[in-house]
Order: structure tokens, then sequence, then C-alpha cells
């Protein structure tokens, strides 16, 4: 295992506190909770916007190892033992070096006896790749150490299809504006079933995340997608774990 890396020595000290909130994302196939989402919130559930918002350069690097740190914490008390996932957001740009940052992450796994291969490490597309070559290694190590790596918001940031041709994560998830209205729309049902083909292609699940009505669900069930994720099946818990509407999904098979 790699040393501390500059960013450990050097990283400011957090001035503020956080939780975590988690919602589920539901296997459609099997009518089950596939795992969960963590999403920071404030300590009285303050939206993320608020707390990402003392979010700094200075203080990036530790902000995103002690969201890693209190997700893990949060699912080893919550999730007892089974396969369950535990998806966590990561910010690419706060890593240094891929082997040397992971540390924190595997010393907080071991701690909790949570095993690797039930984490999942999302990267949205919305945060610019400053340096592609980089964040492809951060893939390669986090693949290599046994976690799932997906790419958030899909369809939605700076560098599209380029990034599928770049990276090749184990889940893609497209991102809620492409779902939202899609029953409505001949266009996004068209750009969701040109996704969907692509990562058949390559190997990759396509997660579709922000549903938000029956119809949806439906059409993008229909459509080949078997993870989901919104508000119309469970919104986010603090702290806690939601339960989903198992007869929404029966509803639609």
């Amino acid at each position: 295992m790699s040393g501390q890396c500059e960013g450990c020595r050097e990283g400011a000290r957090l001035d503020f506190d956080f939780t975590m909130a988690f919602q589920p994302i539901i296997d459609l196939g099997r009518n089950r909770v596939w795992g969960y989402e963590a999403l920071v919130r404030g300590i009285d559930g303050m939206p993320a916007g608020a707390i990402l918002a003392q979010v700094t350069p200075e203080n990036r690097y530790r902000f995103d190892q002690a969201c890693r740190v209190k997700a893990i914490e949060l699912a080893a008390e919550l999730f007892g033992d089974g396969d369950t996932r535990l998806s966590i957001n990561f910010m690419p740009n706060a890593v240094y070096d891929p082997a040397a940052c992971i540390r924190t992450t595997l010393l907080a796994a071991g701690r909790a006896g949570f095993a690797l291969d039930r984490i999942m490490f999302e990267f949205t597309e919305n945060e610019p790749m400053i340096d592609t070559g980089h964040v492809k290694g951060i893939i390669a190590e986090y693949k290599r150490r046994g976690f799932l790596t997906a790419i958030d918001d899909f369809g939605a940031g700076y560098a599209g299809l380029k990034l599928l041709a770049n990276f090749q994560p184990d889940l893609v998830k497209i991102d809620m504006d492409l779902v939202r209205d899609i029953d409505t729309s001949p266009a996004r049902q068209a750009i969701v079933a040109g996704i969907i083909g692509i990562c058949r292609q390559l190997d990759i699940t396509v997660l579709a995340e922000g549903i938000e009505t029956e119809a949806e669900l439906t059409v993008l069930r229909a459509a080949g997608i078997s993870l989901v994720q919104g508000y119309y099946l469970a919104r986010p818990t603090l702290a806690a774990l939601p339960a989903f509407d198992r007869v929404k999904v029966a509803q639609v098979a």
C-alpha cells in the first residue's frame, strides 16, 4: 500500500460537519434493493448544495476523504450482512495519487468489515476533467482494488461519449434530464436507446436516475433498463435506509 500523498499531509481540516442520506437503487427484475447511494447532507438535513458551497480548493481533498469514511461507517451500521452495495460520489480532481489516496478508504472499509466489492465510486460528468489520463488511472486503480465504478449524470456534462471511449466504467447513470418526461419525448427515447445500445456492446450496465412518474418507469423498463433510482420509488432518508414501493415496481413488470 502506498504511503501518504501530499494532500494527506497538507490538506486543510474541515470546519463544518455533515452526514449522509441514503437513496435506494432498485433492481427491477428482482424487485429488490441493489444498493444505496450516499448523498451528502447537513447534520440537520441541510441540502447538499449548502454543504458543497463550503468546499474550497484548500479543503476539497479532506472533504472527499471524509465523505468516503462517513458513508462507509454509516453503511456498515445500517446495511448489515449481505451483498447490498454502497455507492459513493467522489471528486476526481481531489485525488492526488490514486494508490495513495485510496488508503483512507481501505482503512475505513477494513475497520467496518465492509467488503470492497460492495463499494461503487461515482464521478459526475458535470465535473470538468482537468487531466483525463489521471482520471483513467484512478478508474484503473479502483477496479484493481475490486471497487465498482460509475459515471454519474451521463448525458449532461462536458465530455459525453468521449468518457466511455476513455474509461469504460462498470455502470453509467443516465442523467435525470434525459429521463424527465421520456414517455412523451421521442427524442429522449431515441437518445436513451442509443446509450443503452452502446453500453451493451461495451458490457456496461445502465442505470436510470431521477425517475418521478410511473410512465417514465414503464418506458425505461421497456427499453431494457433494469437498475433505477428516483423519488417515484423512494426519497433519500437522513442517516437511515428508506423503504421502496414494491407495488409500483410490480405494476410495470
